[in-house]
């Protein structure tokens, strides 16, 4: 079983991975995600992304807002 940062890693990888597949900047995702009701100020989205410690819920939050509609979780 990878080790807990492995899989935070995996997560910060997907995000940070489908903004740049999007050309989303962290100033676009604040808006796109206030605009499906998550208030986030982009200092404290940068932050919590880099680390990649953050809810699922969070992680389905910024993937519907960046648009995607299909992730590949293996490798």
């Amino acid at each position: 079983m990878p080790e807990r940062t492995d899989w935070e890693a995996k997560a910060r990888g997907i995000v940070r991975g489908e903004m740049a597949r999007q050309g989303i900047t962290y100033a676009q995702l604040v808006d796109k995600l206030a605009a499906i009701g998550v208030q986030e100020d982009e200092r404290n989205l940068r932050n919590k992304i880099s680390r990649g410690k953050f809810t699922a819920a969070f992680l389905l939050q910024c993937l519907v807002a960046i648009g995607v509609s299909r992730i590949d979780v293996s490798s």
